[in-house]
C-alpha cells in the first residue's frame, strides 16, 4: 500500500495496490518487481486495479489472438483457450462497460474490435 495517488484516476486517500507477480491469463508466470524491469512502479486505487487485471487479460489475449492471424504458434490454437478467451473478452466489455466515466487503462472500443475479430475468425 502507499499513501500517494492512483496512477491512472489520481484519486487520493485511498489505500493503492501493485500487482506485480502472478500468473497471465494463459497461467504464464509474470514478474513486474525485478529491479531492472520495474524502474518506476505505478499504484492503482482498487477500482483501477481491477481494471488494470483486465487490461492485462485483454492484452494477453489480444497478443496471442495477433499470432494466431499471422500464422504463428498461440495458445488460443487450442479450443478450450480459445473459448476461454471468448469467454473472459465478454466479461471484460460488460464490466468495462458498466464504467461511468470510462477508464484510461482499457478501451471498450478496443475490446469491442478484438471481440468482433474473434467471430470473423470462427
Amino acid at each position: 500500500m502507499d499513501a500517494g495517488s492512483c496512477n491512472a484516476c489520481s484519486a487520493a486517500g485511498a489505500p493503492l495496490m501493485k500487482f506485480s507477480l502472478g500468473k497471465d491469463f494463459f497461467g504464464r508466470t509474470y514478474d513486474r518487481l525485478s529491479p531492472a524491469s520495474d524502474q518506476s512502479p505505478k499504484w492503482y486505487c482498487e477500482p483501477c486495479s481491477m481494471m488494470k487485471n483486465l487490461q492485462r487479460d485483454f492484452r494477453d489475449i489480444r497478443a496471442e489472438f495477433d499470432k494466431l492471424a499471422k500464422g504463428q504458434a498461440s495458445a488460443l490454437s487450442e479450443p478450450e483457450a480459445k473459448q476461454r478467451a471468448q469467454l473472459r473478452l465478454n466479461e471484460i466489455a460488460a464490466i468495462a462497460g458498466t464504467q461511468a466515466a470510462g477508464s484510461s487503462l482499457l478501451s471498450l472500443t478496443d475490446v469491442k474490435q478484438l471481440i468482433e475479430q474473434f467471430h470473423a475468425r470462427v
